[in-house]
């Protein structure tokens, strides 16, 4: 054994040594006072006349008979104070008022009596209360009781074990300070809802002894006097700091996932992305040609020309703008969440599409609603969902050598003022028994599908505090909807919420 342990070991056999003279100490000096004082009164009752309440300071002696003694030793300790008072007043000497002798004698035995009485409850209350400390301390979640002006009252071992603080170290300190909590919205938000309803639930931010943080899942119930006011607050702490850290990777997997889903799918439209890079370029090739032809006569047409540049200009920025939307669907970026106008995302998406959707001689028709259209939001992640559930429909009805070639994507409010975005095809439908079945993961009615895409496109739109689902249509086809929250100023529930899968 190392010398350090050793001393430690020391140190706390001197502090157990220390703790335990002093228990055995107290014990022994009670009891020798009560007698002294016992004694003291009686002798005094005994020598001064009858008309003197001095048998009534037996109050005194029953009261600290309480503080060792179990209830049946203060009952008997409260007999004897009687026995004692009744046995001075046959000694003292009578004085000239008889009846006010006899009157606080028996007003003194009541005190007496009432005192015992009162002595016991107050026990019996203390033995409710130290039972329930017990059963708090072996609670495994962080329990302390703080006053109205955040002061510690109450700390269990949970709390010392979680955050690394004794008892007599944390009580009587201000919680906040000492716990350096981070709240999630301000405390005076956090108070209000605690003195409206009595209780109140969050995450919370703590710092330990150590220097380290843990993330709790909080619960906080207020305490009231008989009169209605609040008196403490009772905190409820589940460390969940290792469950946090799993949602986090978890929520990097699913984003690494989502991009490989989005490069995939790219790859899958390299002949479509072709062909609409080409286009713009095999233009400007055009009027490049033009231009020198232009410039090659006699005498040079200049205003021909300028036209040729100018159209070759405009192609570049066409094509430009082609590779830049694949670029920012494609790259791999931290989640990012803004206010964006979800119309214009949608757009850019048909755009990209379009050729796609012609190749299999579909018509695509947009019917987005008037007015405000802006949400917040991740917008890649979003277009992410509208690309898969286009492609999907053009999927569907290539498969579908009957009947009209169509895709609607519509846009309109829902009931909650939120977006509402469709995706209509005229594809053969779904099968109603297996339209749940359709967002698991790995579930897939495609030979050569992964069952991703849905599962990912689900996963983004509840991080988004929305929901997506699909229902068949008659005659034919197929619709996948999904809202999401209005757009506002402040952090929107999809900053909070996870992916999930």
């Amino acid at each position: 054994m190392s010398p350090g342990r050793c001393d430690m070991q020391t140190g706390q056999s001197h502090a157990q040594d220390h703790a335990t003279f002093a228990t055995i100490a107290k014990s022994r000096v009670l009891p020798v006072i009560t007698a002294v004082i016992a004694a003291g009164v009686f002798i005094l009752d005994s020598i001064t006349i009858r008309e003197t309440a001095v048998s009534i300071l037996y109050v005194g002696v029953a009261l600290l008979a309480a503080r060792f003694l179990p209830k049946r030793g203060v009952v008997l300790v409260a007999l004897g104070c009687m026995v004692l008072a009744v046995l001075s007043h046959f000694i003292a000497v009578q004085g000239p008022l008889p009846d006010v002798a006899v009157s606080n004698r028996l007003l003194s035995l009541a005190a007496i009596g009432i005192a015992a009485f009162l002595a016991v409850q107050s026990q019996s209350r203390e033995m409710v209360l130290r039972e329930q400390a017990i059963l708090l301390d072996l609670s495994h979640d962080t329990i302390f009781v703080r006053g109205m002006n955040d002061v510690i009252t109450y700390w269990n071992s949970g709390a010392a074990e979680l955050y690394g603080w004794k008892k007599e170290d944390a009580v009587g300190k201000i919680t906040h300070h000492l716990l350096q909590t981070i709240f999630p919205i301000p405390l005076e938000v956090i108070m209000a809802e605690l003195l409206r309803t009595g209780r109140w639930e969050g995450e919370l931010v703590h710092t330990k002894k150590d220097g380290t943080q843990a993330i709790v899942a909080s619960r906080w119930s207020v305490q009231r006097g008989e009169v209605g006011d609040p008196v403490a607050i009772l905190e409820t702490n589940n460390d969940i700091t290792e469950r946090k850290r799993a949602e986090e990777a978890l929520r990097e997997t699913l984003m690494q996932l989502a991009h490989v889903n989005r490069v995939t799918t790219m790859g899958q439209m390299a002949a479509s992305i072709a062909h609409e890079v080409n286009q713009p370029i095999a233009a400007s090739l055009t009027n490049a040609q033009a231009a020198l032809r232009w410039l090659a006569a006699q005498p040079p047409d200049l205003e021909e020309v300028r036209q040729a540049l100018g159209r070759i200009i405009d192609n570049a920025g066409l094509a430009g703008n082609v590779i830049g939307r694949i670029r920012a669907l494609i790259k791999r970026v931290p989640s990012h969440k803004e206010r964006f106008d979800l119309h214009e995302a949608i757009l850019d998406v048909i755009a990209i599409t379009r050729t796609e959707a012609l190749k299999h001689g579909i018509s695509q028709q947009t019917k987005l609603a008037t007015g405000q259209s802006c949400v917040e939001g991740d917008r890649v992640q979003l277009q992410q969902v509208i690309l898969n559930l286009i492609l999907n429909a053009v999927e569907a009805i290539s498969s579908n050598d009957e009947g009209t070639r169509e895709l609607w994507i519509s846009t309109e409010t829902d009931a909650t003022g939120g977006v509402l975005v469709s995706v209509r095809d005229s594809g053969p439908g779904l099968d109603p028994k297996n339209v749940d079945r359709l967002f698991e993961a790995f579930y897939t009615t495609k030979p050569s599908g992964l069952g991703m895409g849905l599962a990912i496109c689900r996963s983004i739109i509840e991080a988004h505090g929305g929901r997506l689902w699909g229902s068949p249509t008659k005659p034919r086809g197929a619709v996948f909807q999904f809202t999401l929250l209005p757009g506002r100023d402040e952090t929107v529930h999809a900053e909070r919420a996870d992916l999930r899968l």
